[in-house]
């Protein structure tokens, strides 16, 4: 095995004018959860539904004192949503507890389309809600489950799509008309929108040159707000209407080049309340305002 490390920041900022400063808080030179027992352990290590060389982090959302990580979605993932807390005495290997519980998940078995197979992007919304996206497997549609983190994270599977596989992100646009969630996925030439209060989805369609891969949106207090989007392997980046989206009118849309990358796409972009957009790519930090 080779080993790896992965070190979470918690980002502290007292005023806009004061420099970024970083702490760490954890670090791992191998991931491992905390299991039922340690028979458990070794069963699946032996059977080949956990592989901790093959755990790697890729998604991440915070709510109170608590953080919440998806893994990558390979074989050997037996839970691929956990939550350590937000801080500790101790920075070195703490393990990883799998969220809501192991009984939410497949075990790495895939094929259950009841319980959470795959998950990939996260998101918390304004009263507490915890967004995730399921990617599903061969077997099983991708699924959307929202956990109330405020209420005994009671956890809910609140839609199935008519696809398999390949989620990648999402944003939340919550409106007073109820809260959409707008969805990429790999390199498809498509945004999902899905409405909570209806319960429903369905795909806008950008042009076939227009492969979406990461996604962001203007902070909620900005009229009209706009969806940034990042082409697949391309430094371009658009924009388009939320509220075109959300309409459920309009089923194919032109995104605006609004500007470019110095780099090859960004794995996933952020917008923070002061409008200025953070992107993280395989080798570096840029930043657009």
């Amino acid at each position: 095995m080779s080993p790896f490390l992965c070190v979470i920041f918690l980002l502290c900022l007292s005023t806009l004018a004061t420099a970024a400063k970083f702490n760490q808080v954890y670090e791992w030179d191998e991931l491992d959860y905390e299991w039922p027992a340690e028979a458990n352990r070794t069963k699946s290590l032996i059977d080949g539904t956990f592989k901790p060389e093959d755990m790697s982090p890729l998604y991440m959302a915070v709510f109170g004192s608590r953080l919440f990580l998806s893994l990558g979605s390979y074989n050997g993932i037996p839970v691929s949503l956990v939550t350590v807390p937000t801080s500790s005495t101790s920075t070195k290997h703490p393990k990883l507890t799998p969220f809501p519980s192991w009984e939410v998940h497949d075990n790495g078995k895939y094929g259950d389309c009841n319980k959470i197979e795959v998950a990939a992007g996260l998101q918390v919304d304004s009263i507490g809600r915890l967004w995730v996206l399921d990617s599903g497997s061969s077997e099983c549609k991708a699924k959307l489950w929202i956990i109330d983190l405020n209420n005994n994270d009671r956890t809910k599977l609140v839609h199935r799509f008519v696809f398999r596989n390949w989620m990648h992100d999402l944003v939340l646009d919550e409106t007073a008309d109820g809260t959409f969630a707008y969805i990429s996925r790999w390199g498809e030439s498509h945004i999902v929108v899905f409405n909570l209060k209806r319960k429903q989805s369905w795909m806008v369609y950008t042009p076939s040159k227009i492969q979406v891969i990461s996604i962001a949106i203007s902070p909620n207090m900005e009229e009209p707000r706009k969806l940034y989007l990042g082409k697949l392997i391309s430094e371009e980046v658009y924009s388009i209407s939320a509220a075109t989206l959300r309409s459920g009118i309009t089923r194919r849309v032109n995104p605006k080049l609004i500007g470019n990358w110095k780099t090859t796409d960004p794995y996933r972009m952020l917008i923070d309340n002061q409008g200025i957009m953070y992107s993280a790519f395989p080798a570096e930090n840029l930043e657009h305002k």
